[in-house]
This record gives C-alpha cells, sequence and structure tokens, in this order.
C-alpha cells in the first residue's frame, strides 16, 4: 500500500519560559488558493496533496505564533449541488498543528483501506476525503483572553443554505470596539461569538454580504462588501475569508500594524503572517515574496483571477515593533539584521553602565529567543573593544611583545550561563511552588563566574511583568556568585497596554508601571497624581471623549527612563539576592534606528495609531484604580 504523505508527522517542545514571564505572541495566518486543477500537481509533484502538504509546511513555520490552537478549513471549487464544499478542523493545545493533520491522515488511510487505488484519482479523492480542496486556510492561535478551548480556535463559520452566504473566517487581529459593532448590527449574541472578536468581524462582513446582490454568485462584489464592513473596524489585524461561490481574500489593517506577506504565480496564491515562511515553504526568494500594504486586499475569484485592490485608505504607518523584537522568527533576513541592530545600539549604554571596564564581565542571554540580539551587543563591545586596541598601540609602539600579544589576545567573555532543561514542567500552579520549580527549568553553568569579581550582563527580549524575572531567574543567576548583576532589554520599557494584538491589557502587571507608581508616592508634591489622572479619565468618559486623549501619559510624565529603570532594578532585587542588581532598557531612539519600518511603539509611548487605544490605556488604568480585574476593552 502506498505511503501516506502525511504520516510521521513531527511536533514542535512548547517554548522555554521568558526571563520575564512569556509574552502572548500574535496569531498566524495561512491562505493556499490553487489555481490549477487537482490533477495538474498530481503530475508535476506526484501529489494531490500538494495543498495540505505546503499549508502544514506554511503553520509548523509558523508554529512559533500559536501554542494554544490550529484550524484549517478547505473549500472544494465546482461541486455538485447537495454536497459539502466547506470543511473544517480545529484543535486545542501545544501540539494541535501536529494532531490536525493526524487526524487528516487517519482519514486519508481509511479511505485507502476502502479505496486502495483512490491516490492515483485526484478528482476521486476531492469528491471522498473532506480536506482536498482548491482553497485551504489555516490559523494557529495565542488567546488574548485567556480563552484557550476549542471554540475559540479559527477558522469561524456562518453556514447558510444559500452557497454565496457561505463564509470561513480565520486572523491575526485585536478589535477594540466589538461591542460598538454587534450593537450596529443589532446582535445581542452569547457565547463564544461575544467574547470573541473574530465573533464580531465575522459577522459584519457576513451581513455585508447578505445585503450583496447575489443573484450572480460569479459577479459577487467582494471589494465593496470590504470596504462596507471594514470602514467599521477599529483595531490592527490581517484576516482571510473563504465564501461559499468560490471567492477568497485576506486584507491588511490601514495602519499596517498586523504583518502579512504573499507570494503568487500561475500554479498558487499564498499568504501568511511571516515572509520567511512562505521562502521555505515554496523555495523562493526574498524579493519574490510581497508585503501586502497596508489597507489593502488581495482577492482570488471563483475563476482563480487574481487582484490586490485597495480597501481601505492607508494611514499612518505603524507596524508593530514587536514584531521586530520578539514575535516574527529570526529567520527573516530583515529580521534577522534588525535583532542585531537592536543588541548593537545597546552596547554603548551597557559599556557606560561597566564604567567600560570589560576585563571583570561576561555577557549571556536568556531565553533563546534573544540570541540575535545577544550577538549584535557582542559586536557592539567587540567594536569597543577594537578600537581601544588600536589606539593603544598606536600610542606605544615601542609596546614589548609579550604585552602586545596580550592586548591582541582580549576578547569579550561570552559564556552559556543558563541552559535549558527541556525535561522539565512547570506544572505546578501554586505562586511559591512554580517559581521554585521555574529556578530549574534551566540549568546554569558552575564555574564560569569569579565569585565576588565578575559581572553578569544577561540580555532579554523584553521586560514586561519582571514576576519571573525576580522570583526565579536572577535568584538563580544569583547563585553563580557575581558580584552584579545587569539584565538588558532589547525593548525598550513596556508602559501601556496593547489592544492588537498581544495580552497586555492590565495596566498593574507591567513593572514600568508599577515603578512610576512608587515613585510618584516617594516624591513630594506628586501625592494626588494618580487621582487627578483618575478624575480626568473619569470626566472624559462621561462626556464621551475618553478616546481623544491618553491621560495616563501622566503617570511618567514626571520622571526620566533611566530614574523609572533605577527603581526597577530595586523592585527586582529580591531579598535573598546578594549580588548587585541593575536593568538597562531599549531607548525609544534605538529601538526606531534598529527597526526603521516599524514605528507601532505604543506600548513604549503611548501614541497610538487609532483613537481606540487611548480608550483602552484610559480605561485599563480607571479599572487599576478600581480595582477591576479583566480588559479594557
Amino acid at each position: 500500500m502506498r505511503e501516506s504523505p502525511f504520516r510521521g508527522l513531527g511536533f514542535s517542545l512548547p517554548l522555554p519560559p521568558h526571563m520575564s514571564d512569556a509574552l502572548k505572541h500574535e496569531c498566524g495566518l495561512a491562505y493556499i488558493r490553487l489555481l490549477k486543477p487537482l490533477s495538474y500537481y498530481h503530475v508535476k509533484y506526484g501529489t494531490a496533496f500538494y495543498g495540505l502538504n505546503k499549508l502544514y509546511l506554511l503553520m509548523e513555520k509558523q508554529h512559533n505564533r500559536g501554542q494554544d490552537g490550529a484550524g484549517i478549513a478547505t473549500m472544494k471549487l465546482n461541486t455538485e449541488p447537495g454536497h459539502q464544499f466547506m470543511h473544517r478542523l480545529r484543535v486545542s493545545g501545544a501540539q494541535a498543528i501536529s494532531q490536525i493533520f493526524q487526524n487528516i491522515n487517519a482519514e486519508v488511510s481509511e479511505m485507502e483501506k476502502m479505496y486502495p487505488e483512490i491516490l492515483q484519482h485526484p478528482g476521486l479523492m476531492k469528491g471522498y476525503m473532506r480536506f482536498v480542496g482548491e482553497v485551504l486556510l489555516g490559523h494557529l492561535r495565542y488567546g488574548t483572553q485567556g480563552k484557550n478551548n476549542v471554540e475559540f480556535c479559527h477558522p469561524f463559520l456562518k453556514p447558510n443554505i444559500n452557497p454565496t452566504r457561505n463564509l470561513t473566517m480565520a486572523g491575526n487581529f485585536n478589535l477594540v470596539n466589538t461591542d460598538e459593532l454587534f450593537a450596529m448590527l443589532d446582535q445581542h449574541p452569547s457565547g463564544t461569538m461575544r467574547e470573541s472578536d473574530l465573533g464580531a468581524m465575522i459577522e459584519t462582513i457576513h451581513y455585508y454580504l447578505c445585503q450583496a446582490d447575489d443573484t450572480n454568485p460569479e459577479k459577487l462584489n467582494i471589494e465593496g462588501i470590504l470596504k462596507q464592513a471594514t470602514s467599521h473596524f477599529d483595531g490592527g489585524y490581517v484576516f482571510s475569508g473563504l465564501i461559499g461561490n468560490g471567492d477568497s481574500f485576506v486584507m491588511r489593517d490601514a495602519n499596517g500594524i498586523r504583518p502579512c506577506y504573499y507570494y503568487q504565480d500561475d500554479e498558487i496564491v499564498v499568504a501568511a503572517s511571516e515572509r520567511a515562511a512562505i521562502m521555505t515553504a515554496f523555495n523562493v526568494t526574498q524579493q519574490q515574496v510581497k508585503k501586502l500594504q497596508p489597507g489593502h486586499a488581495i482577492i482570488v475569484s471563483s475563476k482563480g483571477e487574481f487582484s490586490e485592490v485597495q480597501i481601505l485608505a492607508p494611514r499612518e504607518h505603524t507596524a508593530c515593533s514587536f514584531e521586530r523584537i520578539y514575535f516574527s522568527r529570526g529567520s527573516d533576513p530583515d529580521i534577522y539584521r534588525e535583532r542585531m541592530e537592536l543588541g548593537r545600539n545597546l552596547a554603548g549604554t551597557v559599556l557606560k553602565a561597566l564604567d567600560y571596564h570589560l576585563r571583570n564581565t561576561i555577557v549571556s542571554f536568556i531565553p533563546n529567543t534573544a540570541e540575535i540580539a545577544f550577538y549584535g551587543l557582542i559586536k557592539g563591545l567587540e567594536d569597543y573593544l577594537q578600537e581601544i586596541k588600536i589606539q593603544r598601540i598606536l600610542s606605544r609602539r615601542d609596546m614589548p611583545e609579550e604585552e602586545m600579544r596580550e592586548l591582541v589576545a582580549r576578547r569579550v567573555r561570552i559564556e552559556k550561563i543558563a541552559i535549558k532543561d527541556v525535561k522539565m514542567r512547570t506544572f505546578i500552579t501554586e505562586d511559591a511552588s512554580r517559581n521554585e520549580m521555574v529556578q530549574h527549568v534551566y540549568d546554569i553553568t558552575y564555574g564560569t563566574v569569579q565569585k565576588g569579581v565578575d559581572t553578569l550582563v544577561v540580555i532579554d527580549d523584553s521586560i514586561v511583568r519582571g514576576t519571573t524575572l525576580r522570583e526565579s531567574i536572577i535568584k538563580m543567576l544569583d547563585r553563580l556568585g557575581p558580584k552584579r548583576i545587569i539584565v538588558v532589554s532589547s525593548a525598550p520599557q513596556i508602559r501601556y497596554p496593547d489592544c492588537y494584538g498581544i495580552d497586555m491589557s492590565r495596566m498593574g502587571d507591567f513593572i514600568a508601571f508599577q515603578a512610576a507608581v512608587g515613585l510618584l508616592a516617594d516624591t513630594p508634591g506628586h501625592e494626588t497624581t494618580l487621582r487627578d489622572i483618575y478624575n480626568q479619565c473619569k470626566e472624559a468618559d462621561a462626556q464621551g471623549k475618553l478616546h481623544e486623549q491618553n491621560f495616563v501619559k501622566g503617570v511618567y510624565h514626571p520622571f526620566t527612563p533611566d530614574e523609572i529603570s533605577k527603581k526597577i532594578a530595586s523592585m527586582l532585587r529580591h531579598k535573598d539576592v546578594t549580588a548587585e542588581v541593575d536593568v538597562i532598557y531599549q531607548s525609544i531612539e534605538g529601538l526606531n534606528a534598529a527597526c526603521p519600518h516599524n514605528k507601532g511603539d505604543w506600548y513604549f509611548t503611548g501614541n497610538y495609531p487609532t483613537p481606540g487605544g487611548n480608550r483602552v490605556a484610559n480605561r485599563a488604568f480607571m479599572n487599576y484604580m478600581e480595582k477591576q480585574e479583566g480588559r479594557g476593552y
């Protein structure tokens, strides 16, 4: 019997603990439209599973974007009336991708037992196998609301007896005005549809789809439907939809907050959240993969006609900078260079903190996602060291050979301080026990540090809440006996909630906010600052103007970034830690210099790209003052 192409699928391990409590990733999207009959791929590539194979690759290459669940949908074109043409499969959990394709493999194996020659007949495969079709949609989920059960996994489906009104959708987004959308539609759903942003999005697009003239499905105006629906959306998004008449689309928000790339040739149209995933899955160059422009959509008709059209007028380009710092894989050539530059930009600040003494300094990184920024930091430190060598040699032309050799041999000291123990699982949820266990998820490398002499510089992608850093990681590093620990963040201080995809919505969670609040309490003349800001928010809310200004900026205004960093360092130093502890953050200027094309920095600066962002920040602050849990939107 012929071996099924889906046998032997691998799996990915969960990401290691983050130094500072891991951020929730952005979700991942994968869209494929086959432009030829299935028989074409069977002849050319030896399998009619070509589309499913590529979908699996696209999803696995974006596995970093979804650890809570996954889902796929397929659409069969030109099916006979009465036959199902849309199919969906969703699975929750970290191994969802593997489970989905194992389930498909099981279906294939059962069909092979019944019809041993079926894999030689693409037409029969399409008729009898649920997920063999011409249009494929995959999604990887990170739950931004803590809702990780399967009902919240994309794609969502809106069925209808009229094929043209069947709609399947998935995406990477957060909307900040879901309540307003449901009110506009005069709908009052409960459960999943109410609690998921995709629920509001699919209902809105489906509403305008049903309003369209569907007497001739081949003439459905997808561009007009998207223009009507998305004019009401406030947020950052990339979404894809499959319509029962055979049309399909992928669209990006007008600010370009969420990333999307696509590739097209005469055989296929493919779109994904990450460029490198397309490059790898289809063996194409960086230049062949295009970036979907803000406010634009790619639309493929039922006949395979491709177009890229402007749906919304592009606004200020504020692509998410966290995509470059942390979320996207570093295998993308531009992201790799940018992360290197993020690390290099920190070299001067680190040298100043060390008083330019590198001899007793060891540089390392935790977690593995910070490795590229670590290399950049090392290059920056080595540039300084190289310049010092040149200056000393030029200033002492009679330098003895032995001294010169010693000088030339000097290097920045690099050690692998922490090694991930992949067998460990922090399964205990009780805080004290969990903090103890997290310390042992990494093994530290004993004997690398001169006790009481060396300074340990450790770079991380970002420092968000700081809980794990204080309770576990710094205590773990302190066991090596360094004189001083300097924690370096390749990202600036996270000060404000995000409402466009990241699970950062409670103001009190941010260590930078906690530090600013502590400084306000310690500084004479600021005893009423928090209450004054709260009153400003309440007044604006009463007037329906909570979206017009970000009042929370007033919390940070009295202090410099360095003052807040010093306060954070004092808060992160546990009473049991003997080493000095310092914290260095990337500057906003350093971020913009390293990532010039991703200027979305609202979580650092409070400059939100849509009015809903100001409302979310103010609401999150009000929730903090009122001691209310939950998101600010």
